[in-house]
């Protein structure tokens, strides 16, 4: 834009002060302002051609009004070796034009130079050529001091413009010659802007690339890092910040990322290039730029400093947030039962509106800023007119230059305006760094064995527990205290007792959802912390207290334990659940659909299903942790049944509540407090733990019991 501006329309497309071509007489008057050294340099890059040469003939094309006159045509390299001598070859030009106009001025009357008053029609040049170099910087001394208050820059464009008019008089088309100048520049810079346009869109497609596969990576590594939490780990987060920092969070920094791809590395290259340029152009203003910079620099702080504690409370509030809304959609039945409805109603508007107001407060504060930086930016550019103008009215400026130099200065604090941004986006995406960060850093309380033990290939899943306590994280007591017991292959244990006994907890420790805190667990003689964890829970066949099922159909849901499991396979595990009649009165048998979380069946349904998925495993050990609860007495009677039948060379583990589903047991085990308060028979316990007695007594009569 400078060179259109400064050389396509002031100097009408002349890009240099140096003639490319002179005539012999012509060249004669600009040595005369020349020193010897100068003449000399200038000279030997020059080469007199006259009009016997061929090449004279291609010259005459160009330049009409040549008159046969032998030239002097500025060599290839000549331009480049004289970059140097340029300012003084443009002053001579200009003191030419300087002379040329004194004779015409006084064409019909006396002229006067310097001191001296010389009669008209004396030709000036051939009075100069007899003078000395003293007395003609003498003479043109206050010509001389002008041009130095001019500096080298503005002599070049003057003298430049003197050439313009100078090839005009050799018959030169100098217009063709300024359009041609004037497309050639456009041509690079719509070159320059379609490279720009390419490099954008290779910039933003790398960017969101980049941060979409970290995002993916992220999500990744946290799905696989809360996979491997055991319950104690789980404790320490709930579900929906979980759900928060996989999702929102993850897509915070994956939003910076594509943000700093795109600014971080261009906003310092463009910055640093602008100021580069503008102190180029005139280092002067540099001052204006300064103010703007200083300017910008106190409205970011001001903001970043108001905005980067709301920051934080953001994704708290969204935690919250999520929160509510999944226990009111979980526990909608219950609300409606209770016709709670407005209460839940309020409870989630207030975490709504807490989330609201906090972004509205950020946005607010961040919508100050962009008018803002508008103000300053067009502050700065009206300062650049201001005093750009005064420096063009002082010949010290060219408008191109303060045209460019006001293009650099924008460039210069939009770059200063994206790292801004960058400034205020870091934070909150370090918020949500810094909370991804705490789930991939949790440290893994249960992790596989260095030098993991198997267990015997004959081995049938006999369980033992030795003198085991466990106590949950931060509790003051244990919640196991020293138990010791048994459970043989082939045979059935229960356990029972009240509420908050440690039943669940117990069951838990085998699979190890919980690692013991004293004593030891064994299956077939191994402690299952020697075993790797795939391992050992391969040997087990889990019903959860809470019947869980996924997404997909009844067959999806039962392959979950055995993805090859046959039709054949299926069918006998559900119909040993007592689960078959069901599944064969929907339309679609087994590729039935199961809503999520398996809300479109009931309860008895979902913990039979249950059931039937941990049969299909056909491990060696069973634990139902109360799975029966849901079960009416007729179908928990001959689910029990049919899994003695089926089962019996397993090791069953049955946690209940209902004495009329374990009276059957071969060992039942009685909890109290975490200890284990009776161990044997029904008929045992009835007679020696008065535990057990209060239990049954409290569900049957005596009779029932006998």
């Amino acid at each position: 834009m400078s060179n259109i501006v400064n050389v396509g329309i002031q100097q009408g497309g002349v890009d240099s002060a140096l003639p490319k071509l002179m005539k012999e007489s012509d060249a004669k008057h600009l040595k005369l302002f020349l020193t010897p050294e100068e003449k000399l340099k200038v000279f030997a890059q020059y080469e007199l051609v006259n009009n016997a040469d061929s090449r004279y003939r291609d010259y005459e094309k160009l330049y009409t009004n040549l008159e046969t006159e032998p030239v002097y045509v500025l060599k290839k390299e000549g331009e480049t070796a004289l970059k140097g001598l340029e300012p003084k070859v443009a002053e001579a030009l200009l003191s030419v034009d300087g002379v040329t106009q004194m004779m015409k001025n006084a064409k019909n009357g006396p002229v006067k130079l310097g001191n001296k008053t010389l009669p008209a029609g004396t030709d000036l040049f051939i009075v100069l050529e007899k003078l000395s170099e003293q007395q003609k910087t003498e003479i043109f001394k206050a010509s001389g001091q002008k041009m130095k208050d001019m500096g080298d820059k503005m002599i070049v464009q003057a003298g430049a413009k003197s050439l313009q008019s100078y090839y005009r008089t050799l018959g030169a088309d100098v217009e063709a010659q300024q359009r041609q100048y004037i497309l050639y520049m456009g041509g690079i810079m719509l070159f320059i802007t379609l490279l720009g346009a390419i490099s954008s869109i290779l910039v933003g497609f790398i960017s969101a690339k980049v941060a979409a596969g970290l995002g993916r990576n992220l999500r990744k590594a946290v799905f696989e890092k809360v996979s491997l939490f055991s319950h104690t780990e789980l404790d320490q987060f709930s579900t929906s910040s979980l759900i928060t920092r996989s999702t929102n969070d993850v897509n915070q920094i994956q939003n910076l990322m594509v943000i700093m791809i795109r600014m971080v590395f261009y906003a310092p290259i463009m910055g640093v290039g602008g100021v580069i340029r503008a102190m180029d152009k005139n280092s002067s203003m540099s001052w204006i730029i300064a103010i703007a910079v200083l300017l910008l620099m106190v409205v970011v702080g001001t903001i970043f400093n108001i905005a980067l504690p709301k920051f934080k409370i953001i994704q708290k509030l969204i935690d919250r947030l999520n929160l509510v809304t999944r226990e009111n959609l979980s526990g909608m039945m219950v609300i409606r039962a209770f016709n709670t409805q407005k209460f839940e109603e309020d409870r989630f508007d207030n975490a709504n509106q807490d989330v609201t107001n906090t972004n509205l407060f950020v946005n607010r504060v961040m919508a100050v800023m962009f008018p803002t930086m508008s103000l300053i930016m067009n502050f700065t550019t009206l300062m650049i007119v201001w005093v750009g103008a005064h420096q063009i009215a002082d010949s010290a400026m060219q408008v191109g230059d303060m045209m460019a130099f006001m293009q650099y200065a924008m460039q210069i604090i939009m770059s200063f305006l994206m790292l801004s941004m960058m400034f205020i986006l870091i934070p909150r995406a370090s918020v949500s760094a810094q909370r991804i960060s705490e789930v991939l850093e949790n440290p893994i309380l249960i992790k596989d064995p260095e030098e993991p033990e198997s267990l015997p290939s004959d081995g049938k899943g006999v369980i033992r527990f030795d003198n085991v306590s466990f106590r949950y994280p931060e509790a003051e007591e244990d919640m196991i205290k020293d138990l010791s017991f048994v459970a043989e292959s082939g045979k059935t244990t229960a356990i029972i007792g009240s509420t908050g006994s440690g039943k669940t907890t117990l069951v838990n420790l085998i699979p190890r959802f919980y690692d013991v805190t004293g004593g030891q667990i064994l299956i077939d003689g191994v402690d299952i912390r020697n075993l790797r964890q795939s391992d050992l829970r391969t040997q087990i066949g889990y019903v959860p207290q809470k019947a869980s099922l996924f997404s997909g159909t009844i067959e999806s849901n039962l392959k979950f334990a055995k993805e090859n499991a046959t039709e054949e396979q299926l069918r006998e595990a559900v119909e040993i659940a007592q689960a078959l009649t069901f599944v064969e009165e929907k339309p679609d048998g087994f590729n039935s659909e199961i809503s999520q979380g398996g809300s479109n069946i009931s309860g008895g349904q979902k913990q039979r299903l249950s059931i039937a998925r941990a049969l299909i495993k056909r491990p060696k050990i069973y634990i139902f942790d109360d799975s029966f609860s849901a079960l009416d007495f007729k179908t928990d009677s001959a689910l029990r049944r049919a899994l003695k039948d089926k089962t019996g060379d397993s090791t069953l583990l049955i946690v209940g509540q209902r004495i009329s589903s374990i009276k059957n047991a071969d060992q039942i085990l009685v909890l109290e407090d975490g200890r284990l308060v009776g161990s044997g028979t029904h008929h045992e316990l009835m007679t020696n733990c008065e535990t057990y007695q209060e239990i049954a007594l409290s569900q049957l009569s005596k009779e029932e019991l006998s």
